[in-house]
């Protein structure tokens, strides 16, 4: 499984959301390939990604994708992250 980390830089918001992400999935036993990107780079990354973590200023950059688009409001919120991931992992 391949989850993307969106922000505008693709290191400082998406470096955050891409360890928490990455300490919540070890919390679930969830094995995935986590990447911090920029808005200039998901064209190249979505193709194989299955959920894309993104603040909601990064929402309508994204456009057609078959991935889960998870909006995160707190990304120091490990709680927040983790009920969102389990939502959309199943």
């Amino acid at each position: 499984m391949k989850i993307l980390t969106l922000c505008g830089a693709g290191i400082g918001t998406s470096g955050i959301l891409k360890v928490n992400a990455e300490r919540v999935l070890s919390r679930l036993g969830i094995e995935a390939e986590v990447v911090a990107i920029d808005a200039s780079m998901l064209e190249a990354e979505l193709e194989d990604a299955q959920v894309i973590l993104t603040g909601p200023e990064f929402v309508e950059r994204i456009g057609r994708t078959f991935a889960d688009v998870i909006v995160v409001e707190n990304f120091f919120d490990t709680a927040e992250l983790q009920r969102k991931l389990e939502a959309a992992l199943g």
